[in-house]
């Protein structure tokens, strides 16, 4: 019987769910692809149909995943008119409640951890990363535009409030108990208003 394109993406995008699902709960080294055939409902023939191996699917899932974590980034920048605003609107990577920041995290930190070993991980973490740093200096970019900010380098600019964001996220959500979620976002706006103060352009206010 000839497969049919609808339902092979929803089947594929079953499996990632179900993927990413069990890497966030029970971490990498300890998924099998047993693991995912039970949780998406398909028989070890059928998820081989689909994935040949637990690398290979992992690594689509990682991608979706992170494809999407941008997307939703993107989406959010850009209901805001203010470039800086743009750069400072993450906070709703601390909120505990958020389903992609309880998902992603673990994922995102297994990923790190395959990448210190696995070149085809690092991969992956150099891209995520790439894609913070574009989102970032386009609206540092369009800040300058502006005349909000002096001009400056932008990407290494961008590489380093994307630290920012990354660095507090790790003490954020592995030590909740020390570090509030209200910590993580007073911390990243003062460390990032901090950083662009030298480069603000104050326009005075025009009296009448």
């Amino acid at each position: 019987m000839p497969s049919i394109p609808e339902l092979e993406v929803i089947r594929r995008a079953q499996i990632l769910e179900a993927a990413l699902a069990a890497i966030s709960t029970k971490g990498y080294a300890n998924v099998t692809m047993d693991d995912i055939c039970a949780a998406s409902k398909l028989s070890k023939g059928g998820l081989a149909h689909y994935f040949k191996s637990k690398n290979e699917l992992f690594m689509a899932a990682f991608e979706e995943f992170f494809k999407r974590i941008f997307e939703r980034s993107q989406k959010i920048m850009e209901s805001y008119a203010d470039p800086i605003d743009k750069v400072l609107s993450f906070d709703w990577l601390y909120d505990a409640n958020d389903p992609d920041a309880f998902l992603g995290y673990p994922i995102l930190f297994d990923c790190i951890s395959i990448a210190i070993h696995q070149p085809e991980y690092g991969k992956l973490y150099h891209d995520w990363v790439g894609n913070w740093v574009v989102l970032l200096k386009a609206a540092l970019n369009e800040a300058v535009k502006m005349g909000l900010l002096k001009s400056i380098k932008t990407e290494p600019m961008a590489r380093t409030i994307s630290a920012i964001y990354n660095g507090l996220a790790t003490r954020w959500f592995v030590d909740r108990e020390s570090h509030s979620s209200q910590w993580a976002i007073d911390s990243f706006q003062k460390a990032i208003n901090g950083l662009l103060s030298p480069y603000l352009i104050f326009k005075p206010e025009i009296k009448e």
